[in-house]
């Protein structure tokens, strides 16, 4: 099946929005053997909506959209399609009494607004999409030719609920001879040149898989894409795939997929029984949020003292003045005092700390702007690092995060 995508906004074309909704559609879809050949993206206007769409269904016969079904004057998609299809607009009154019974849970003074009456107007003969995710219902609306509209909301969250309840059922191919998938192995603490050299060979593909390497603040993802394959020889190749990258990676590699760190810090504080406990200076509570993100930390994350004043790092963490007088509040005998002292406050088994010089301003010749040192107490052991970190001040704060994280990850892992 060849599809064509048109998203809608005048935000895409301003570039103040950036088109997740058509990467996310194409990439799903290729994993059920149908294929985007096309992605058009357009503004508000009923003429260029109507423009873009006829175009696509000429090429193809079979479109996608996205955005502009919403309550306001600049949400044209439906009635834009419709006069395209010569089909009237009707209202749909079960839609406006689920829209009312809506906003009544809401508790909103005055109930429905009127411009949400306009959500209830619908193409003759459309096949309504059931939104469980937003306001906005979809649409699909389909010619006596057996061309077809499918619109769906832009905004994201309700965008790929809808995608995945309606669309991947309605168009997936069964039994596709051929799919596009991917599978991916995150890495962390090592360059993307390192884990090129020790990949060898592999690094540039293997066994018909290609190999992508996607550095970031977390580390480098390794992406294995499988092309040409039925689905079941794509998730074996895949599986086997992943497991030959990890093996080669080793320590790097922390997991699969979107895992992130933090999740897995906390699945291997649980399995050893160990509780955490986090100190924070330049980060400010950011290392907390990660680790506390995901449902359940609670039985792991005790909580945190953020010592961004060395006065707290003093009288909450028990760093010593001499150590601050010394070496500095940046410094590697800072974040082991600091991660001891988290750890014996909270009585926490594992104390992580970071401490450093985020930016923009604050470097010096010695310790210039990036300069961060983290430490881990656990047990009777503290191991800490200090690095020149790159980025501006929201990446040299995340990649401290994940390096802090990476840390207590091989200190258990051991």
């Amino acid at each position: 099946m060849r599809i064509e995508l048109v998203t809608i906004g005048d935000e895409l074309l301003l570039g103040y929005t950036i088109d997740t909704n058509g990467a996310f559609i194409a990439r799903t879809l290729a994993a059920d053997g149908v294929q985007v050949v096309r992605r058009t993206s357009c503004g508000d206007g009923a003429d260029e909506i109507a423009d873009a769409v006829r175009g696509a269904l000429e090429r193809t016969g079979a479109v996608i959209t996205t955005g502009g079904l919403g309550p306001t004057a600049d949400d044209l998609t439906k009635p834009s399609i419709a006069a395209l299809f010569g089909r009237a607009m009707r209202k749909d009154d079960a839609i406006l009494e689920a829209l009312r019974e809506r906003w009544k849970a809401r508790g909103w003074p005055g109930g429905l607004p009127k411009a949400n009456e306009q959500q209830a107007w619908i193409p003759e003969g459309a096949t309504v999409l059931e939104n469980r995710h937003g306001s906005a219902p979809g649409i699909w609306l389909e010619n006596e030719r057996g061309q077809w509209v499918a619109m769906l909301p832009g905004v994201p969250r309700e965008m790929r609920g809808m995608l995945t309840d309606h669309l991947v059922p309605r168009l997936r191919v069964q039994g596709a001879a051929a799919v596009v998938r991917s599978a991916t192995l995150r890495t962390t603490g090592i360059s993307e040149s390192m884990l090129a050299d020790q990949l060898g060979a592999l690094g540039k593909g293997f066994d018909g898989l290609s190999l992508a390497f996607l550095p970031g603040w977390e580390g480098v993802d390794l992406r294995l894409t499988a092309r040409g394959r039925g689905a079941e020889d794509t998730d074996r190749a895949l599986r086997d795939g992943v497991s030959r990258l990890r093996e080669v990676a080793a320590i790097h590699a922390y997991g699969e997929g979107d895992a992130d760190l933090a999740g897995v810090v906390i699945d291997l504080a649980r399995t050893r029984g160990a509780r955490i406990a986090v100190a924070e200076s330049c980060t400010g509570g950011l290392l907390g949020a990660r680790l506390t993100a995901g449902a359940g930390s609670s039985d792991v994350f005790l909580g945190g003292v953020l010592a961004y004043h060395n006065d707290v790092k003093t009288v909450e963490l028990g760093v010593r003045a001499h150590t601050l007088e010394t070496v500095g509040a940046v410094s590697e005998e800072t974040a082991q005092e600091m991660a001891r002292g988290v750890a014996s406050k909270l009585g926490a088994d594992i104390g992580i700390a970071i401490t450093g010089i985020a930016g923009p301003g604050g470097g010096t010749a010695e310790k210039p702007v990036g300069t961060v040192c983290w430490a881990v107490s656990h047990g009777d052991a503290v191991v800490s690092r200090r690095a020149q970190l790159i980025g501006d001040r929201t990446e040299i704060r995340q990649r401290a995060t994940q390096a802090a994280l990476d840390l207590v990850r091989r200190t258990l892992a051991t």
